[in-house]
């Protein structure tokens, strides 16, 4: 056997695991928190007939390509939207076992309960010189969350949300939010995805077969049920720290504005960026705003957490751009 498909394959399952144990919780971590009550496979039935979809429409658009083209790039330019040529393991010089400590590091990592990049700790091995793009966007995401989520947040705060964490649903209301929150997890769901398959598939070839996609897709599906039946892992715990996270109505909110501003990015290039990114400064714009308007003032706790999560992503920065270098002298290339 071709030693280089095993080593992909391998690269595919440990970044499947990682990402999806990693970034998964930015997109269901609200829709886990608010449907703890439900049977996990329900959860599941709906996540993941969402993924084969997603994963499906984008193999048919995009030729193969279920990154949805964002991996279009080269290695000596970074990536671009003109360039036709794919970044993927074949045109990789030295491609080999070095290529799969991201995926376990990021494995590690996600086993601590810490909120890295998957695009930083994944992508930037197989595309170093689109690194500052990455960076730039994954920034420029979060500083657009973050202000977007006060603005919005110090409007709405003291009349719906107050009213929110001081009230309890009747019935009907309840089937009301339950069926629009569904509706705006679906929509983040695949913003999601499209965004983030290119962290996983990047290990395999841009032209996908059949075969090749029931595989992966099985072995996508088999992950997914894990995280459902985990109810969230560690990283879950980020989320369930922040205010009024389990109402429905909140989660309902928070998930359509995290979808909308993935779509902004999603429609303004192709250059992959960090999910996780956005989703910590979108929490910490609404944590802000919220606490402020309950009590006038932000408190010295609240704002320790929040830097807390920040530094765990710059912590992942750091750590894939170590790997980097690493790697490179381990294969004997140039580290740039």
């Amino acid at each position: 056997m071709d030693v280089t498909l095993v080593i992909m394959w391998i690269g595919f399952i440990l970044a499947a695991y990682s990402v999806v144990g990693n970034d998964v919780i930015q997109t269901l971590g609200t829709f886990l928190s608010s449907n703890e009550h439900r049977p996990w496979y329900i959860l599941w039935a709906f996540a993941g007939s969402i993924m084969v979809g997603t994963l499906v429409y984008g193999w048919v658009q995009y030729g193969g390509d279920v990154s949805y083209g964002r991996l279009i790039g080269d290695p000596e330019d970074g990536f671009s939207l003109n360039n036709p040529k794919y970044v993927e393991p074949f045109n990789i010089p030295n491609f080999g076992w070095a290529y799969l400590l991201p995926p376990l590091v990021l494995l590690v990592l996600t086993r601590t309960g810490i909120p890295v990049s998957t695009s930083f700790l994944i992508l930037t091995f197989f595309q170093p010189k689109g690194l500052i793009d990455m960076v730039f966007k994954s920034m420029s995401g979060y500083l657009v969350a973050f202000v977007t989520a006060i603005v919005l947040y110090l409007i709405i705060a003291k009349t719906l949300e107050k009213r929110w964490i001081n009230s309890e649903m009747d019935p009907a209301v309840r089937r009301r939010w339950t069926i629009a929150q569904w509706a705006s997890t679906g929509f983040l769901w695949t913003q999601w995805l499209a965004q983030d398959f290119a962290n996983i598939y990047v290990y395999l070839a841009r032209d996908v077969d059949v075969v090749t996609l029931v595989v992966s897709l099985t072995i996508l599906l088999a992950m997914l049920a894990y995280i459902f039946y985990s109810k969230g892992g560690a990283i879950q715990s980020i989320v369930r720290a922040k205010t009024n996270t389990t109402d429905i109505r909140s989660a309902t909110l928070i998930d359509l504005t995290f979808a909308f501003l993935l779509y902004f990015f999603k429609e303004l290039n192709n250059i992959p960026m960090s999910t996780t990114w956005v989703f910590l400064g979108l929490l910490a714009g609404r944590e802000i705003a919220i606490r402020y308007n309950l009590a006038k003032k932000v408190p010295t706790e609240t704002m320790k957490d929040l830097g807390r999560d920040l530094g765990k992503v710059f912590f992942g920065l750091a750590i894939s751009i170590v790997l980097v270098f690493l790697i490179k002298l381990l294969n004997g290339e140039p580290v740039w």
